[in-house]
């Protein structure tokens, strides 16, 4: 992966409005039916990338591993809760009313958040304390988490580089989690997969990446 294409991934956090995504939400969690009573429910939160930046929301991440783990034969629902911008503490500061705002405790959460506060050059300590509360609050409420990765810019240079993409392998190891190591692997850099910014992908994009996440969701929910 080059740098170049590094880059452009880590902007696909930064927020920028899509004119399809303009209304994101701060605390409302987003897929129109309520959950079947005997089926699993999977919660994305996270930033841009669950969000759906750029797509129709029946092409988003969270949309298309619905469609997928239930081609599976799972009964399951996806609720979209990623907000393009969204930092670390921001997630920190949205996460209880969000859950409490469910009809129940998910049975998975799939979190993706640290890639905007790398963007903004805020200091790796503080973003993996905040990603801790997170998971720590998390852990109160006995929900299982999936986590997904994120990479620093190689412009950020080497030591910041060391020190953020550590956080996500230590938060995995000390919380005995299982990381998916890289959201977008796969996608970024290839232009038949991204959209037209080289930022974001495409519908073709978010399939492939779901292709990659739903067996790893499938078998998270087959143990709980």
């Amino acid at each position: 992966m080059g740098a170049m294409a590094i880059v452009q991934l880590l902007t696909a956090c930064s927020g920028e409005p899509a004119a399809n995504n303009s209304a994101a939400p701060t605390a409302e969690v987003r897929n129109a039916a309520a959950p079947m009573a005997d089926g699993k429910l999977v919660l994305a939160f996270g930033d841009s990338l669950y969000a759906g930046y750029g797509v129709a929301q029946n092409e988003s991440f969270p949309f298309r591993l619905e469609q997928a783990l239930k081609a599976k034969g799972l009964a399951v629902q996806v609720r979209n809760a990623g907000v393009s911008g969204e930092t670390s503490l921001g997630g920190m500061q949205r996460l209880a009313f969000t859950l409490d705002g469910l009809p129940r405790k998910p049975d998975l959460l799939l979190l993706d958040l640290g890639g905007n506060d790398m963007l903004r050059g805020l200091p790796p300590e503080d973003s993996e304390k905040n990603l801790r509360a997170i998971l720590d609050q998390l852990r109160q409420r006995q929900i299982p988490v999936l986590l997904t990765g994120m990479m620093a810019a190689p412009n950020m240079g080497k030591d910041y580089g060391a020190k953020f993409d550590a956080i996500y392998p230590r938060l995995a190891k000390d919380y005995g989690l299982p990381l998916y190591p890289f959201f977008l692997d796969g996608v970024i850099g290839n232009p038949r997969l991204m959209q037209a910014d080289s930022i974001h992908p495409n519908p073709a994009g978010v399939n492939i990446i779901v292709g990659k996440i739903a067996p790893v969701v499938t078998g998270l929910l087959k143990k709980s």
